[in-house]
């Protein structure tokens, strides 16, 4: 072997010199300052969400109430459990129950509607329920207010019942709604 394809580094305490390929010198390298590059920038983080946490470091999640025409009486508490472990799980934002958090949120239900998809021969095959959350964010450190709208629909079979739909659909629900609410909040889309 030539001396060329290898780097040397001397090693001080044992006096000997450690030969290694230049690739492995040079991805080591790259590895090394990419890390220390990732983790010197304290806004981004691998979960796809963008906080400045110098700024944000409290939350309160208000209660969601359901003020569309059809109540699923199930839906309001579960979406506000699912939002708040999401967030829990996915920032380092402290929750709170003061009103001097740096973020507030709140909203409701607003839409809980079922519309008919598909017709063959005049009778409904499909069946879809459409779910919209209004939601309202205070950002105190800005002193802005935020206001939107989230809507998903599922479709279901125009045999099912509303009832039995939202059985087999509530999980569906909550996921959707739930990341779409998180995906506005605190990713740069």
């Amino acid at each position: 072997m030539s001396n060329r394809n290898f780097v040397e580094i001397n090693n001080m305490r044992s006096k000997r010199k450690l030969r290694i390929s230049p690739f492995t010198f040079y991805f080591s390298s790259f590895i090394i300052i990419f890390s220390f590059f990732i983790s010197s920038c304290g806004i981004y983080t691998f979960k796809d969400s963008s906080i400045d946490y110098k700024k944000f470091k409290t939350i309160k999640i208000g209660v969601l109430e359901n003020r569309a025409r059809y109540v699923n009486p199930q839906l309001a508490p579960q979406l506000n459990d699912k939002l708040q472990q999401k967030i829990a799980s996915q920032t380092k934002l402290t929750r709170t129950n003061n009103d001097n958090a740096d973020l507030q949120l709140g909203g409701y239900i607003s839409g809980y509607d079922v519309s008919t998809t598909a017709i063959t021969t005049q009778q409904a095959t499909a069946n879809r329920l459409t779910v919209t959350v209004h939601m309202i964010v205070k950002n105190l450190p800005d002193n802005k207010t935020d206001e939107f709208d989230v809507s998903r629909n599922f479709d279901f079979s125009a045999n099912l019942s509303l009832e039995q739909a939202q059985q087999t659909l509530m999980s569906d629900i909550l996921k959707n709604v739930t990341d779409e609410i998180f995906n506005h909040l605190f990713s740069n889309w």
